[in-house]
């Protein structure tokens, strides 16, 4: 509203509460309501330029220097962000080819991969003015709150952008999902109007218009968004932020290396084969992990060692007070070695250690050898993960006769594992779609794969019964069996029983 309409106003009512007084109109409920409605359009106002002010919070007029050389695992990402971004910075080549210069580029993939970092990286590259939001600042109950703090959002892009002298300007926007899910008609009419604000805005990013305005936005829900919000014109280019391979874990664990005193026979290669399918965010962790490990401990340097517990705790927790009875101990190890044995038999040098250490809602755990990088599985690779699986209740069984509720996560893995068969074709019922197969038949499946590996893994532990008898001594004294004295003990077995 202008100064000159606020000004008409301003002086039109007391005129008219004098008139409505000398024709004796009661205007006490008048004054009362008009009240209500000025604390309503106060509160909606403030809070909508608190939004600005959070806004101007995070921007980044020059965020701490971030290249793309420091992020680590995600080349293919990386070279993706860049092709993206040279239409910010090479006008002249994208008007030789009439290349239209993208307005939005949308990062998605698990959480910890780095998104936030590569908007940030974005912005050192391109050298713009970088503003960071997230989804949930513009969801509000009041409507026309969140649409009026998008709008705000992109002009104080624009005039910041101005404000130092910048060509471009990026708009970070986290979570996405929280304004940009999938319209159905409903009732919520704030989140509607939010994203249709959102599209809008984008829309009117022209191409020659100074500053250019770039949005960046970051899901690990790609499939809640809204279609309008994906297509061409708006999000040009969906790149996928996925885990790190080996290569890239290796370049993060040394990233992260850096400001900590490593011992000299620290092994980050093998550290990288020991965190596969782990995160930018969990290598993170274990490398600060390790550290608070040795600081415990008043060393000086980081070992092997800490970094080993390291990755324990971060994928199973911090190990906890739990006192359990000697039954108890004597059964989980039975447990654990039953995995670990069955292991062995099939994948052979596979075990790295097998532990009673309670961890988080872990009484103990098998850590296994680091896996290649494989991203195609065969039958005969997935049965022996289910036999794996089953390998600690039907130890279990083998010793005492029954199982316990310590298996209840090895049998929803299984079945998780039976699922993916069925699906992939790789069981009797060939190639499956679930909308024309009954929820019988899928049991019935299910229940023969089950019951034929659980078979097949009671014959491999029986055959190899001695070994619990070598193993359960050492469990229970240390707590601890590394993989090649278990290996060891195997092979002796072996000999004296041949």
């Amino acid at each position: 509203m202008s100064r000159y309409n606020k000004e008409i106003i301003i002086g039109i009512i007391p005129v008219a509460l004098i008139f409505l007084l000398f024709i004796q109109v009661n205007v006490v409920p008048l004054l009362f309501a008009g009240v209500i409605v000025f604390a309503i359009l106060y509160y909606i106002r403030t809070r909508s330029n608190g939004a600005m002010t959070n806004n101007r919070r995070n921007k980044a007029k020059s965020p701490a220097f971030l290249s793309f050389d420091d992020i680590g695992g995600q080349e293919r990402a990386k070279k993706e962000l860049r092709e993206g971004l040279e239409f910010l910075i090479k006008r002249d080549l994208t008007d030789h080819f009439g290349i239209r210069p993208m307005k939005g580029i949308l990062l998605t993939g698990p959480p910890g991969t780095g998104k936030t970092l590569l908007a940030k990286a974005a912005a050192q590259f391109t050298g713009s003015v970088f503003l960071a939001s997230s989804g949930s600042e513009f969801v509000e109950m009041y409507v026309g709150v969140g649409a009026s703090r998008v709008r705000d959002l992109f002009k104080e892009a624009r005039q910041q952008a101005t404000k130092e002298e910048k060509e471009s300007a990026i708009i970070f926007i986290d979570e996405i999902d929280a304004i940009g899910g999938k319209r159905d008609g409903g009732q919520q009419k704030e989140y509607d109007q939010t994203l249709n604000q959102l599209l809008t805005e984008m829309d009117g990013i022209d191409s020659e218009e100074t500053p250019r305005i770039l949005l960046i936005a970051a899901t690990n829900r790609k499939e809640m968004l809204d279609p309008a919000l994906l297509r061409p014109g708006r999000f040009d280019r969906q790149i996928e932020v996925d885990l790190p391979d080996k290569k890239g874990r290796l370049h993060i664990l040394r990233i992260h290396a850096k400001n900590k005193p490593l011992d000299e026979h620290v092994d980050l290669e093998k550290l990288a084969d020991e965190t596969f399918s782990f995160s930018g965010a969990q290598l993170e962790a274990v490398m600060n992990e390790g550290a608070i490990y040795a600081m415990r401990e008043d060393l000086k340097l980081i070992s092997q060692s800490h970094l080993s517990l390291a990755i324990d705790k971060v994928m199973m927790g911090e190990r906890t007070d739990r006192e359990s009875t000697k039954e108890e101990r004597e059964r989980v190890a039975v447990h654990e070695l039953g995995h670990a044995l069955v292991a062995e038999v099939v994948r052979p040098g596979s075990v790295s250690q097998v532990s009673l250490s309670p961890r988080g809602q872990a009484l103990g755990y098998v850590r296994h050898n680091p896996q290649k990088e494989q991203y195609l599985y065969t039958k005969s690779f997935l049965e022996h993960q289910i036999m794996i699986a089953l390998g600690g209740s039907a130890a279990e069984e083998l010793i005492y006769g029954d199982r316990s509720t310590g298996s209840r996560n090895d049998f929803e893995q299984a079945i998780s594992i039976v699922s993916t068969m069925m699906d992939a074709g790789l069981t009797r019922l060939g190639i499956i779609d679930r909308r024309m197969v009954t929820t019988e038949q899928l049991m019935s499946e299910n229940g023969y794969i089950l019951e034929e590996l659980t078979q097949r893994t009671r014959e491999l532990l029986r055959s190899k019964q001695h070994v619990f008898a070598c193993s359960l001594d050492i469990m229970q004294r240390e707590e601890v069996l590394s993989g090649s004295r278990f290996r060891t003990i195997l092979q002796e077995v072996q000999q004296s029983t041949a």
